[in-house]
C-alpha cells in the first residue's frame, strides 16, 4: 500500500457505472477528513443518470493532495494561492506539469481576473504626490494578518523602501512588521491578534498603541469593531480621522454605492467625489463608475490544479468540474462546498491552463507570500530523531511558510534525544519535542527553556496534563480491577499509549495481577488495542473501517492504529464497549469529555461509570480521585540561552501555525495519525499548543510520573 493512501471503496462502483463508457474517469484527490462527504459526491453524481466522471481517492490533507496530483497519482486537486505555491516551489514541479485549469469565481464578478483587488483610497484633497508621503498620516487597515489591509501593504511598502528596519534581528517578524508601521504612522486602527501568545499579545498592543488608536475601543484593539475589516477600513477613513485606508476594490465600491459586477448601483449616504484612490507611483485616481482603480496587488482566484498527464484533457476536466459544482449547488450539498471550495455566491469557470507560479505572479501575489520580516536567513531550526518525524516537519515548514506563519521553519536530524538537547544547547538547533517527563533532566543538563506544551481540551489539567481512566457501562457487575480476569477489554492504542496500554499494565502490576507487561496479553480474553500485532489477542476486538462496508477494506484497515480503525483512540475505545465488544475500556478521561450525545456512535457520558484503583465504582464527574495516573503532554523546549525576544519568536512562529492547522486540519495535520504512524513530533489527540510562562513549576513531578512508569513500558 502506498504511503498513507486509501481508495474509498465507492471507487470501484463508480467506475463499474462509467465501464460502458471509453471516456477517461479523473480523479480528485480529497482530504481524508473529506472521505465521507466524497461518497455522498459520487452517489449524487451517480443518481439521475448524471454520470460525472470524476471520482475520488484520499490523501492525508491537502498538502498531501498536492503532492499526490505531482506524483500522477491523482488527476485533480481543489486549492488556495498557497497550495499553489506550495505546487510552484515543490522540489517535484519540474516534472508534475502543475496547471490551474479552472478558478472558483464569484457570481457577482464571474469575468473579474482575481479574487479581489487591493487598493488605498484617501481624501481627495490630502496633500500626497509619492508614497513616501504616507510618513506620518493616520492608517486604517482591515485587521492584522490579513492581505489587503496588512500583508499586501508591509510587502509593497517594504519594497519601496517606505518601511524600513524590517529585518532587525533584535525583534521577530511579526515585532518588526509592527514596529515599522508604528514609526510609519502617526496613528492607525489594526485590530486582531497580533500574537497568538497571550502575553506577547498585550505587550505588542501596549508597545504599539498608536495603532490601536483610531479603533472603536483603542484599549481592546480586537474584534469586532466598527472600523475593522474591508469597510470599517473605509468608515475609519471617512467618520474617526483617518487619512488612507487599505482595502479591496470590491468593498470600495459598495460603500460608495457604485455598481459592482452584476449588481447595479445602490445609493449611499457616502460620496465618492470627496475619495481618491492612491496609486504606488503617487498618482491619484477617481472613484467612480468608469475609472479603472489602480491596484497595489491583488489575490488569485482559488482553483483546480491538475498535472502534466492531463494537458490533452483540459477542456474534458473543465466540462466535469463545472457540472459537478452545477449539481452540488442543485442539491445544496456539503460536500460541494469541503471538496469543491465552492458556496452559494461562487462557481467553477473554465480558465486557460496558467501554471500556479504564473497565476500568483500575474497577481504580484508570489512576494506577498514570500514575505519575511525576520531577520535575514534566521530559521527556526527543529531537532528530531525519527525519519517520520523528519518527513511531518519538512512538510510543516513548507505549508506554515506559504500560510505566513513566520519564523520559517528548518529540519534537523539528530541520532536520539540527547543529541536534539545537545544540539539546542549548542546552537546547532533551536527546538526540540520531547516527553514532559524528560523536561526536568533537559532543565538541569542541558539549560533547556520549556516554551510550549500540547493541550488536550476539556478534561485535561491547565497544564495539559491528562488522565487515563478505566470505564465500564451503567450496571456492570465488575467492581475491581481483580474481576477483569479474563474479561474482554477496549484499550485506546498499544505500545507507548499511555491510557491503553502502560496505565492498565502499571496499576495491574501495582496490584499484584500481572508481573510483567506482556502478561496483559493474556490477563485478558482479547482486546481491541490498534497498533497491536495484527495476530494477536490485542487485536482480536478490533473491527477495521466497518463503515465502508467492503470486505477487503475492512481486512486492510483492522486494528491500524488510524481513525481507519473504528475502535482507534479513546473514542474508538468506547464505541468497542458500547458496542459490548468489551467489559471495560481504557482511555484518557478527555476522550469522555468529548462526548456529545450519539454524535461520535460512541454513547453518552451518563451512559458510563469509571472504575476506581481503590476499588468500587465513580460517576465520569469524580475523576480526579477516580483515575489511572496523569499524563505529562510533549513539550517544546528551546536554550535558556537565548534572548527574551529570541524565545519570543520561537514561541509565535509555533503557536501561529499550530492555531491555524488545529482549526483547519484540512490544510496540513498537524495534530493525528501521520501516514500510519502514530504520535510523530506531537501526540495524535492534541487538540492545539499553548504558552508555558515562568509559573509552570511541575517538572519534577512529570519526572516521578515516567520514572515510576518507565517499567510498565516494555519493548513493544
Amino acid at each position: 500500500m502506498q504511503r498513507g493512501f486509501t481508495v474509498l471503496a465507492v471507487l470501484a462502483v463508480t467506475a463499474a457505472s462509467v465501464a460502458a463508457s471509453s471516456e477517461r474517469v479523473f480523479t480528485m484527490c480529497i482530504p481524508e477528513k473529506y472521505s465521507k462527504e466524497c461518497e455522498e459526491m459520487m452517489a449524487d453524481s451517480s443518481s439521475q443518470n448524471h454520470h460525472i466522471r470524476i471520482t475520488c481517492i484520499s490523501g492525508r490533507d491537502r498538502y498531501d493532495c498536492v503532492e499526490r496530483v505531482g506524483k500522477k497519482e491523482a488527476d485533480i486537486v481543489a486549492v488556495d494561492p498557497e497550495d499553489m505555491y506550495l505546487a510552484a516551489k515543490n522540489k517535484l514541479a519540474e516534472t508534475a506539469g502543475y496547471n490551474v485549469v479552472e478558478q472558483v469565481r464569484t457570481k457577482e464578478e464571474p469575468d473579474a481576473i482575481y479574487r479581489y483587488e487591493a487598493v488605498a483610497v484617501i481624501h481627495k484633497d490630502l496633500n500626497i504626490d509619492n508614497v513616501q508621503g504616507l510618513k506620518g498620516l493616520k492608517s486604517c487597515h482591515t485587521g492584522v494578518g490579513r492581505n489587503v489591509g496588512y500583508k499586501i501593504p508591509i510587502t509593497k511598502l517594504t519594497a519601496m523602501g517606505v518601511l524600513t528596519d524590517v529585518n532587525n534581528p533584535e525583534y521577530s517578524a511579526r515585532e518588526n512588521e509592527l514596529r515599522a508601521l508604528s514609526t510609519l504612522f502617526d496613528k492607525g486602527c489594526l485590530v486582531g491578534t497580533w500574537s497568538p501568545d497571550p502575553a506577547i499579545n498585550q505587550r505588542l498592543k501596549e508597545t504599539y498603541s498608536n495603532m490601536c488608536a483610531l479603533c472603536e475601543k483603542p484599549s481592546v484593539c480586537d474584534y469586532p469593531d466598527i472600523y475593522s475589516g474591508y469597510e470599517g477600513a473605509l468608515r475609519c477613513l471617512a467618520h474617526n480621522g483617518g487619512e488612507v485606508a487599505w482595502t479591496k476594490v470590491i468593498y470600495v465600491k459598495r460603500f460608495f454605492g457604485l455598481p459592482v459586477g452584476v449588481t447595479p448601483a445602490m445609493p449611499t449616504s457616502e460620496n465618492p467625489a470627496d475619495f481618491r484612490y492612491f496609486c504606488p507611483d503617487g498618482s491619484k485616481v477617481p472613484i467612480d463608475a468608469n475609472t479603472k482603480p489602480c491596484t497595489w496587488a491583488a489575490r488569485p482566484w482559488q482553483g483546480y490544479m491538475t498535472n502534466g498527464d492531463d494537458a490533452n484533457n483540459v477542456e474534458a476536466i473543465q466540462r466535469e468540474l463545472t457540472q459537478l459544482g452545477q449539481l452540488g449547488e442543485n442539491e445544496k450539498a456539503d460536500w460541494w462546498k469541503d471538496l469543491l471550495l465552492l458556496d452559494e455566491k461562487t462557481l467553477a469557470v473554465a480558465a486557460p491552463p496558467v501554471p500556479p507560479e504564473e497565476h500568483l505572479k500575474s497577481a504580484k501575489y508570489m512576494d506577498v507570500i514570500e514575505r519575511n520580516s525576520g531577520a535575514p536567513e534566521r530559521d527556526a531550526r527543529w531537532c528530531v530523531w525519527d525519519a517520520s518525524a523528519l518527513e511531518k516537519c519538512r512538510s510543516l515548514a513548507r505549508a506554515a511558510f506559504s500560510r505566513d506563519a513566520r519564523p520559517r521553519f528548518d529540519c534537523i536530524l539528530e541520532k536520539d534525544q540527547d543529541a536534539c538537547l545537545k544540539a539546542v544547547r549548542d546552537n546547532g538547533a533551536d527546538i526540540t519535542v520531547i516527553e514532559g517527563g524528560s523536561v526536568k533532566l533537559a532543565i538541569k543538563d542541558y539549560n533547556a527553556k520549556p516554551i510550549v506544551a500540547e493541550t488536550y481540551g476539556d478534561g485535561s489539567t491547565r497544564h495539559g496534563e491528562r488522565a487515563p481512566v478505566a470505564v465500564i457501562k451503567n450496571g456492570s457487575p465488575i467492581n475491581g480491577f481483580g474481576d477483569l480476569r479474563g474479561k474482554k477489554a477496549c484499550r485506546s492504542g498499544y505500545g507507548h499509549d499511555f491510557s491503553g496500554t502502560i496505565a492498565p499494565v502499571h496499576i495491574l502490576r501495582k496490584k499484584g495481577l500481572i508481573s510483567e507487561p506482556d502478561e496483559i496479553e493474556d490477563f485478558f480474553s482479547a482486546s481491541c488495542a490498534p497498533g497491536a500485532p495484527r495476530d494477536s489477542k490485542s487485536c482480536e476486538l478490533c473491527v477495521g473501517n466497518i463503515k465502508s462496508g467492503n470486505d477487503e477494506v475492512i481486512k486492510a484497515t483492522k486494528c491500524k492504529a488510524t481513525d481507519a480503525e473504528y475502535y482507534n483512540s479513546g473514542l474508538g475505545a468506547l464505541r468497542c464497549l458500547k458496542d459490548d465488544k468489551g467489559d471495560v475500556a481504557f482511555l484518557s478521561f478527555t476522550a469522555l469529555m468529548q462526548l456529545d450525545n450519539e454524535k461520535y456512535g460512541a454513547g453518552k457520558r451518563e451512559d458510563y461509570l469509571l472504575l476506581c484503583p481503590d476499588g468500587g465504582h465513580a460517576p465520569i464527574n469524580e475523576w480526579e480521585r477516580c483515575n489511572l495516573g496523569l499524563e505529562a503532554p510533549r513539550v517544546i523546549v528551546s536554550s535558556a540561552g537565548k534572548s527574551a525576544n529570541a524565545l519570543e519568536e520561537l514561541k509565535h512562529g509555533i503557536l501561529a501555525a499550530s492555531t491555524l492547522y488545529s482549526e483547519h486540519p484540512d490544510l496540513l495535520r498537524l495534530f493525528g495519525a501521520w501516514n500510519e504512524k502514530r504520535n510523530v513530533l506531537f501526540k495524535d489527540d492534541v487538540k492545539g499548543l499553548m504558552s508555558i510562562d515562568n509559573t509552570w513549576n511541575i517538572w519534577n513531578d512529570w519526572a516521578d510520573i515516567q520514572n515510576d512508569y518507565k517499567n510498565d513500558y516494555g519493548n513493544h
